[in-house]
């Protein structure tokens, strides 16, 4: 396997994205619910829904708190940024909050993520390294695989 289970079914959703109005999109609500979600919207922000979903999905726990995007910060085991793999768990500052999601790459400057509510779609987007407060693992999860260097795409500065 190159990848953690939960990077290679996270990849399956690139795509999936908010729907504008009074609908929303139906499998963002089916993961709420089956995470017992207080809501059922596509509007609130749902990063810590994705990477939750994807760890439930690959048979991993979540924190208690995986709709906070900071509520990943103690998750698992921490790595060194040295260390990082595909499927790390990133944790960012941004303004009003935080936000999560997968390190699928980097470069120099950038951590290429792949998570929910990037544009309001899974999407993967390079966001400032200098952003990121937490890398981690899932605990008793051997970590697979190495740094994987990109370049390219447009730089997320808030992912509200």
């Amino acid at each position: 396997m190159s990848e953690p289970k939960w990077l290679i079914y996270a990849r399956t959703k690139i795509g999936e994205r908010e729907i504008a109005g009074p609908r929303h999109n139906s499998w963002i609500v089916r993961g709420l619910a089956k995470l017992k979600a207080w809501w059922a919207d596509d509007e609130t922000p749902w990063c810590g829904f994705f990477v939750a979903h994807c760890m439930e999905e690959a048979g991993l726990p979540f924190p208690r708190h995986w709709y906070r995007a900071k509520g990943w910060t103690d998750y698992g085991s921490r790595l060194r940024s040295d260390r990082v793999a595909p499927g790390a768990i990133l944790v960012f500052d941004r303004a009003g909050g935080g936000h999560v999601g997968f390190y699928v790459g980097e470069s120099l400057r950038y951590f290429y993520v792949l998570g929910g509510n990037q544009g309001n779609k899974v999407s993967i987007a390079p966001i400032e390294k200098e952003r990121c407060v937490a890398i981690r693992w899932p605990k008793d999860e051997a970590v697979i695989g190495a740094m994987v260097y990109m370049t390219g795409g447009k730089v997320s500065k808030n992912e509200a």
